[in-house]
C-alpha cells in the first residue's frame, strides 16, 4: 500500500509540474464576438494583437495591448481592420490592414497611416528603414527608407505566374541573413464554388483539391539578392518558421475534398531538405512555432464535423515535439475553442496563442 501511495504521489507531482496552457484573456460578452487574427510580442512583457469586434451586426477594428506580460490587456479601437503585425521593438511596429499600411511609435497605443503598396498582407522589417512587404497580385516590395518609397523585387520578373492569381502570404528571416517568402498561384474556380463549405457541404465534399503553383523566394544575404523556385503541389504553404540552428517548420493547408486538412514539414534551410513530420485527419493545424534550441509547437483545431472549414469552433489543441518527429498534446484550458489559432514567441522567452474566438493563452512552465 505504501508503495502504491508513493507512486500516486509521484504521478500527481509530475502532472502538477507538466507545462500547460493557461487562459490569460477571454472576451466573453453576450451577443458579441471578438476575432483575433494576429499576435506579436516585442519582449516578454510587451504584446499586441489585431482583432475585430462584432457588435450589433457590424465588425469594428481593434488592437489588444499588454505591457505587463499578459496580466492585463487593453482593447483599443483603431481606424482600419488589421490583417497582420510586425513589431520591431517595444515602440515601433507596422500593421498591414484592409485599407493600407499603418505604423505605431508608441507600442501599439496609436496608429498612423503611412505610404505603402496596395493589397499588402504582411511586412517584415530588419530595421526601421529596411523592410519588405508582400501581398496580392504578385506583390513583393522592398524599402530602404522606412517605407517612403517601395520598389518591386526584381526576381519577380523571373517568376512565371499570372499576376492577378498570385498571392504571397508569408515572409520570415532568421539570423538577419536568411529569408524566405512563400506564395502560390492558382486560377479561381467557377463562381458557384466560391461559397463557404458550410453553406453547401455536399458540393464542398465533391470538389477535389487541385494543384497550385507554389512559389518560394529565398535570400541568404539579408535581402540584397533573391532566388526563386516553383513547384506544383496540393495545398498552400501558409507558415514557415526558421530557427538559427538550421531547423525549420513549414505548414501546408488544404481546402476542398482532401484526406487531410493540413501537413507539417521539417525543413533544413541550410541544405534545402524537407520531410513530412505531422498529419492527422482529426487535427487542422493553423500555425507552427519553433524555438531556438528548444521544442516545436503546433496550434491545431479539432474540427467538430467532417467539413474542412466550419463556422462552429472546435477544441483547440496544442502539440509539442522535442525531436520534430514525436508530437504530444499538451494540457490546455477546457474553454479554449477556435476556428483558427496563431502562435507568438516572445524574443526573450515565452510562448503565446490567440484564437479567432477572442482568447489569448500562454504556456505556463511554473509548477502548480
Amino acid at each position: 500500500m505504501r508503495a502504491l501511495a508513493g507512486l500516486l504521489l509521484l504521478a500527481v507531482a509530475a502532472a502538477a509540474a507538466e507545462p500547460r496552457w493557461r487562459l490569460r484573456y477571454f472576451y466573453d460578452e453576450p451577443r458579441e464576438e471578438l476575432a483575433i487574427t494576429d499576435l506579436q510580442f516585442a519582449s516578454a512583457r510587451h504584446g499586441v494583437a489585431v482583432a475585430a469586434l462584432r457588435r450589433d451586426g457590424r465588425w469594428r477594428p481593434f488592437v489588444l495591448r499588454t505591457t505587463d506580460a499578459g496580466e492585463n490587456w487593453r482593447l483599443i479601437p483603431i481606424p482600419d481592420r488589421g490583417l497582420s503585425l510586425f513589431l520591431l521593438d517595444e515602440s515601433v511596429g507596422w500593421m498591414a490592414a484592409e485599407k493600407g499600411l499603418w505604423k505605431t511609435r508608441d507600442g501599439g497605443a496609436t496608429w498612423t497611416r503611412v505610404p505603402g503598396p496596395r493589397n499588402v498582407l504582411r511586412v517584415w522589417f530588419a530595421s526601421e528603414n529596411r523592410g519588405w512587404a508582400i501581398g496580392l497580385e504578385k506583390g513583393v516590395w522592398e524599402t530602404r527608407d522606412g517605407g517612403r518609397r517601395w520598389t518591386p523585387l526584381p526576381v519577380l520578373d523571373q517568376v512565371r505566374s499570372t499576376r492577378e492569381f498570385t498571392v504571397f502570404e508569408w515572409i520570415t528571416f532568421v539570423s538577419g541573413r536568411h529569408g524566405l517568402i512563400a506564395g502560390a498561384s492558382s486560377r479561381p474556380r467557377d463562381p458557384d464554388a466560391s461559397w463557404p463549405e458550410w453553406m453547401d457541404p455536399e458540393a464542398a465534399e465533391a470538389r477535389r483539391q487541385r494543384p497550385t503553383l507554389s512559389i518560394l523566394l529565398e535570400t541568404r544575404d539579408g535581402g540584397e539578392t533573391w532566388k526563386h523556385s516553383t513547384t506544383s503541389m496540393f495545398g498552400r504553404i501558409t507558415r514557415v518558421r526558421l530557427a538559427a540552428d538550421g531547423r525549420g517548420l513549414g505548414l501546408v493547408e488544404f481546402h476542398d475534398a482532401f484526406p487531410w486538412r493540413s501537413e507539417v514539414f521539417r525543413l533544413d534551410w541550410r541544405t534545402g531538405h524537407s520531410e513530412r513530420v505531422f498529419r492527422r485527419e482529426d487535427r487542422a493545424v493553423t500555425d507552427v512555432a519553433l524555438l531556438d534550441g528548444g521544442p516545436a509547437y503546433l496550434a491545431a483545431v479539432e474540427p467538430p464535423g467532417k467539413l474542412r472549414r466550419s463556422p462552429v469552433p472546435g477544441r483547440l489543441r496544442i502539440l509539442e515535439s522535442h525531436d520534430l518527429t514525436h508530437w504530444n498534446e499538451m494540457p490546455i484550458d477546457y474553454r479554449a475553442v477556435a476556428r483558427r489559432a496563431v502562435l507568438a514567441a516572445a524574443p526573450s522567452g515565452g510562448l503565446w496563442a490567440a484564437t479567432d474566438t477572442g482568447m489569448i493563452l500562454s504556456l505556463d512552465q511554473t509548477p502548480r
